[in-house]
């Protein structure tokens, strides 16, 4: 497993490399500083092409020599994945309709349904579970559709969706090993280390960004992911691994709160949800003075802490109750008031500043 990462970071570092070459060379796909960027000089996107090839053709190779079997749903999946990358690197190139995106996510999603059915049965805590019936198939497009346009709305800055990637594809490969499902193992470990591979371009300050091409198809692999695992686990196990659906928003949680957040926010404030903006939660923190790197590192450690609290969860260790109702709420609530923290404390400067 260790060989196959490294030879998965090595192959994503070296790939994204001569893709940057190319780009460069031929002044293609550069992008252009706008309302919603963080950077001010145009920089090559679409380096997440490689961490798209390289899981996609993996997870394949993986099916065809150890489970040839699961070639039909596993090969719905890849479809999937690669209609959003396909739309999203079109986009990179030249901007699309939000329509086409949106339908090219829709279908996606409703691949996904087909290949692995949706979600049928939720439990809550202290809650017995409760049948979906025919409202899982919409919900589970819902989650579908909307993981990727929550990762593509959080890759704003140097390295945060790279290094979220990395944590999360980890938790999977972590949890996929104590779940004995193979499939999830090695397509968590393909994303964390080509995601890893993709940081040594990406991280502060950029060379290449990821482009929707990458964070598109993040967000529908991660989608996945818990369906995956409900998927290949064995009947007598499905009660109890409908914790892999807590599971699945723990592992991408701080990107999941600060875009339900800021959309929330916008609305309320009668904004335009889908026009460029710089209201993330992410994106204020970089405004009022933290380099991008700092708040990578803010959102990877946050991200960290739902990967330990996914990992209580499995092990059902005690108090992991305490995880979904109380540890992860607090967390939500420091990082707004941190953010509110920090704006308050640049206007006090700033004010103290036009009085002198």
């Amino acid at each position: 497993m260790i060989l196959i990462m490294a030879l998965a970071a090595l192959s994503s570092y070296l790939g994204i490399g001569m893709l940057l070459r190319l780009l460069k060379h031929q002044q293609l796909m550069l992008d252009i500083p706008n309302e919603r960027s963080s950077h001010s000089q145009p920089i090559p996107r679409g380096g997440g092409m490689i961490i798209v090839l390289l899981s996609l053709s993996g997870i394949m190779l993986f099916t065809l020599l150890y489970q040839p079997e699961d070639m039909l749903p596993v090969g719905l999946l890849v479809l999937g994945g690669f209609c959003v990358a396909i739309v999203s690197w079109r986009d990179d190139i030249r901007p699309l309709s939000n329509r086409v995106r949106f339908a090219t996510h829709i279908f996606a999603a409703i691949l996904v349904v087909i290949a692995l059915a949706s979600w049928r049965q939720v439990t809550l805590p202290f809650v017995n579970s409760t049948n979906l019936g025919w409202l899982g198939i919409p919900l589970t497009i819902i989650w579908v559709v909307g993981l990727i346009n929550a990762y593509n709305f959080m890759d704003g800055i140097d390295g945060l969706a790279g290094g979220v990637a990395v944590v999360a594809g980890l938790g999977w490969a972590l949890i996929g090993w104590y779940l004995h499902v193979p499939m999830i193992t090695i397509f968590g470990v393909i994303l964390a280390a080509s995601s890893l591979g993709f940081l040594g371009h990406n991280w502060h300050p950029a060379r290449i960004f990821m482009g929707d091409v990458g964070s598109a198809y993040l967000g529908y692999a991660f989608a996945v992911m818990p369906l995956l695992a409900l998927f290949f686990l064995p009947n007598q196990e499905q009660s109890n691994a409908l914790t892999v659906f807590f599971i699945g928003i723990l592992l991408v949680w701080p990107f999941l709160f600060d875009t339900v957040f800021t959309i929330s926010r916008r609305l309320l404030n009668g904004e335009k949800v889908w026009t460029a903006h710089r209201s993330h939660l992410y994106q204020r923190l970089v405004i009022n003075g933290y380099p991008h790197h700092v708040v990578a590192l803010l959102y990877i450690g946050l991200a960290f802490c739902g990967l330990i609290s996914a990992l209580a969860l499995v092990l059902d260790l005690p108090g992991s109750i305490f995880i979904l109702l109380i540890w992860i709420p607090l967390l939500c609530v420091a990082l707004w008031r941190f953010v509110l923290y920090k704006e308050s404390s640049m206007q006090h400067q700033f004010t103290q500043y036009e009085k002198r």
